[in-house]
């Protein structure tokens, strides 16, 4: 149990009534309630006080809140093998309905799980090595990675072996099980930023510099990202960090946030307030004061973006391989699809399996002589495709009211559903990156996507129904979210709304424009005219 007085903020009476929660009872103690109590003795033996501390055995409530659980599996740098694809793939047959979710934080999700089946399943994951613990909760999450780590023809570095220690550092660390909010990092040598580091709370990203005449790779420090219903970019420290620096950095940049990050209002505890509050400057100094001496800002090796997305076939830094970039349409597949990609991944690749922070998977690994076969499995050929469409292959989708008790819309089917109609309605050959959430939360990352759709509410002369507010040029190229249109969609009208406005967007573009892009160069303006116009002709 966490006493009052080992945390400088424990006897502040403002603290919020979820502080006090964790102030009495450590997030990680519910672990072996549940394994010792509730898993034995069933639902309406848990305390109400602890269903909030299952978030740190990585278990939500599910919608609607009859028994019946949501949890997230970290797969830490977005990297797995067949033996724990597999040992997922049973989970999900033996207690949750056969549903497999990848998420864009490279986790991967179970629903219709009960209380009763926890205990085992905490023991299957650990017996491959994986974990759902922090998983949720205020506390250090999933650690988003670039999947093709180790390689990558694209990175500077193999930032395995930092995930791996990062990953060890923090998971059931009580030093950091209670911080004031979430709590997200990202590390990636990949120069196309494949681990969205302007969204997180913590980021390392590839940078040089020359110290002592020698040229050192390793990472600039971002701080204070986060999405949700007051988005905030990250700020880049004017530091750089060897690559042996990257877990004392995480600890103090942590440290700052749990002992100095806001307590009294949870819609206002993220760490991107304090470091808006504090500013770049002052953060580097209070860390500095924490861990001592850092090298200053050295050469960014960023170069662009590539939302994520690796598919088709391409070739490995190691000369005669090859990976794969698979589609899996809004993230969702079954167990015998995970049970099928083990097998690809230990027939053609070395048992590896990406997954990609837009939900979709990595076949690693692949020599040239068995490409070709590979590519004519029916797994590829029919559900997991090379090469999507332009619409499907670029819809991202958070959970929705299927099963998330914060949505006030249905996301999961409703954006596949209007990716294939938009694949049939419009023929794009760019592609187009559309997120659909259905709460502010925006587990979807809706801010950063091309046209991003959130979830509404309208009242008609029948009753509620369900409508998308429309958000347009979001992006973390030139990092910058998407603006929000004057025009809240009904749902039975968004498909061919979206057809019109993408369809003037594809006659107005220049050669190979990308949307957000367009929407820059023409302005907001413009857009809301063309929005304006489909509008009064529907």
């Amino acid at each position: 149990m966490a006493e009052r007085k080992q945390w400088k903020w424990a006897d502040d009476p403002s603290l919020n009534k979820m502080e006090f929660t964790k102030l009495e009872k450590d997030g990680l103690d519910v672990i072996e309630t549940i394994v010792n109590t509730y898993s034995k003795e069933g639902f309406q033996s848990i305390e109400s006080s602890d269903m909030d501390r299952f978030k740190w055995a990585g278990v939500y409530q599910q919608r609607p809140k009859d028994g019946h659980f949501m949890m997230r599996v970290r797969i830490p740098g977005g990297i797995l093998n067949s033996e724990q694809a597999r040992a997922l793939a049973k989970i999900a047959v033996d207690y949750g309905r056969d549903l497999v979710d990848v998420t864009t934080r490279q986790a991967v999700q179970f629903h219709w799980l009960t209380v009763e089946s926890l205990a085992d399943i905490f023991e299957r994951l650990a017996s491959v090595g994986l974990s759902s613990f922090e998983a949720c909760g205020d506390c250090p999450r999933q650690i988003m990675g670039n999947p093709l780590a180790g390689i990558d023809p694209h990175e500077v570095l193999d930032t395995r072996p930092l995930v791996a220690e990062l990953e060890k550092f923090f998971l059931l660390n009580r030093e950091f099980s209670n911080l004031p909010r979430k709590y997200k990092i990202s590390i990636s040598a990949n120069i196309h930023n494949a681990a969205h580091a302007q969204i997180n709370d913590l980021a390392f990203t590839p940078a040089k510099k020359t110290i002592a005449g020698e040229e050192v790779i390793g990472f600039h420090v971002w701080v204070g990202g986060g999405l949700s219903a007051k988005p905030h970019l990250a700020k880049k420290l004017d530091v750089f960090c060897r690559p042996e620096e990257v877990v004392k950095v995480a600890e103090g940049v942590t440290t700052l946030f749990r002992d100095f990050g806001y307590r009294q209002k949870r819609t206002h505890a993220r760490l991107k307030f304090l470091v808006a509050d504090w500013g770049a400057e002052k953060f580097k100094e209070e860390l500095i004061n924490l861990v001592g001496e850092l090298e200053t800002e050295g050469e960014d090796l960023l170069k662009g973006w590539n939302g994520g997305y690796f598919y088709g076939i391409h070739e490995q830094q190691q000369e005669g391989l090859y990976y794969a970039g698979l589609s899996v349409p809004v993230g969702r597949m079954n167990a015998a699809e995970l049970i099928e990609l083990a097998r690809l991944a230990d027939e053609y690749g070395d048992g590896t399996i990406g997954t990609c922070n837009t939900q979709n998977v990595l076949i690693r690994n692949i020599p040239q002589e068995k490409v070709a076969a590979f590519q004519a499995e029916p797994l590829i050929v029919n559900r997991f495709k090379l090469t999507p469409n332009t619409f499907v292959g670029y819809a991202v989708s958070c959970t929705g009211t299927e099963y998330c008790n914060l949505a006030i819309v249905e996301t999961k089917e409703r954006m596949r559903s209007l990716a294939l109609y938009l694949d049939d309605a419009v023929t794009l050959d760019t592609p187009l990156r559309i997120h659909m959430i259905g709460c502010p939360n925006s587990c979807g990352q809706r801010q950063i996507a091309d046209i991003g759709l959130q979830g509404a509410l309208v009242k008609t002369p029948a009753g509620m129904v369900e409508a998308f507010d429309i958000h347009v040029g979001g992006t973390l190229e030139e990092a910058q979210f998407n603006r929000k249109l004057n025009a809240r969609i009904t749902v039975d009208k968004l498909g061919p709304f979206l057809a019109q406005l993408i369809t003037l967007y594809k006659e107005d573009r220049q050669e190979g424009e990308q949307y957000w892009r367009y929407v820059e160069r023409v302005g907001l303006e413009r857009i809301q005219e063309q929005v304006d116009s489909i509008l009064q002709t529907a």
